[in-house]
């Protein structure tokens, strides 16, 4: 896997990523290396995980905004973007592991752990086993069920929901990364231009199809897994979106089967949801718990608001 994540980089390398960032790869198996991206700034240390099929590159734009208070960095978990891969018989357990190898290699001490969606299974797998590595964790639309388990919570049976089938590029909107940019702004919400390059094949700097990432296969299992976690023994922000803003193609749409769907979609989701946020606030009385109307990418959707709740919650740490 070594010699894909170097072809990997060698493919992508005639295009220059204008975050300030520094980047690096800390090898947390023998054949495994995690690329990193470092921010840069003075005062704590702040690392943030991504969600399922993004990398590190998510937080581009986002990240650099904390940096005049804290060291902000970034890993792309295992199996996605330039990070190499290797199956495990306990996926949480791993990419567990691998966020304190991390952490180890950098010398961090006790950062706050940033996590959006599924990165969530990880914070609270990190903070339960090793509460003492992290000084807080930062759940961005993150704290569900593989990620905290309530008395009278949701299942996460109720958040695996068809929505109605999205649409696809066209031609045109594949013609440059900056037309698939505007593309997926109209029709998803924005993602920035470099995270689009590492998620996207791309062929003569056309993009031209999405990567089938390895890392994927990880998910399913922890989604699926008895584990709950109970207790998160550490300072907690959770930010929900609640309710889910539906994705601009479908409140644009007039088609009423469409409508129909995603209406079903949405009360499902923004249901289970609130069930789930109060279900933290219960089990996780000590937690911060802000819900805001936005989309799943919270800070991005939501930046200022993301913004000004995570550096009121860690200017209060200790």
């Amino acid at each position: 896997m070594a010699l894909v994540a170097a072809a990997y980089l060698q493919a992508s390398a005639s295009w220059r990523d204008n975050s300030p960032h520094t980047r690096r790869f800390v090898a947390v198996e023998d054949d495994v290396r995690l690329e990193v991206l470092d921010w840069g700034g003075t005062g704590k240390p702040v690392v943030f995980l991504a969600g399922g099929g993004n990398t590190a590159h998510i937080f581009d734009e986002f990240a650099p905004e904390l940096t005049v208070d804290h060291h902000v960095y970034g890993i792309t978990r295992r199996g996605f973007g330039a990070s190499g891969f290797s199956r495990s018989d306990n996926p949480l357990d791993r990419l567990r592991d691998d966020v304190l190898a991390v952490i180890g290699d950098l010398k961090l001490n006790r950062p706050t752990l940033v996590g959006h969606s599924i990165a969530g299974a990880e914070l609270s797998a990190v903070a339960s086993s090793y509460p003492e590595r992290v000084a807080a964790l930062v759940y961005l639309d993150a704290a569900y069920p593989y990620a905290f388990a309530g008395a009278n919570g949701p299942t996460m049976k109720d958040f695996q929901i068809s929505g109605p089938g999205p649409p696809r590029p066209g031609a045109a909107d594949l013609a440059s990364f900056s037309a698939l940019q505007k593309w997926h702004s109209d029709v998803y919400g924005y993602r920035p231009e470099s995270e689009l390059r590492e998620t996207w094949e791309s062929d003569s700097g056309r993009p031209v199809k999405e990567r089938a990432f390895p890392g994927a296969q990880l998910f399913m299992p922890i989604m699926a897994s008895a584990t709950r976690f109970t207790k998160i023994p550490v300072p907690v922000l959770a930010i929900f979106a609640s309710p889910h803003t539906p994705e601009h193609w479908t409140a644009k749409s007039t088609d009423s089967a469409v409508k129909e769907v995603a209406g079903a979609y949405y009360a499902a989701i923004n249901a289970a949801t609130e069930k789930q946020a109060r279900a933290f606030e219960a089990g996780v009385p000590t937690a911060r718990v802000v819900r805001l109307a936005g989309a799943h990418h919270i800070f991005l959707s939501n930046e200022p608001d993301v913004l000004r709740e995570m550096r009121a919650f860690l200017a209060r740490l200790k």
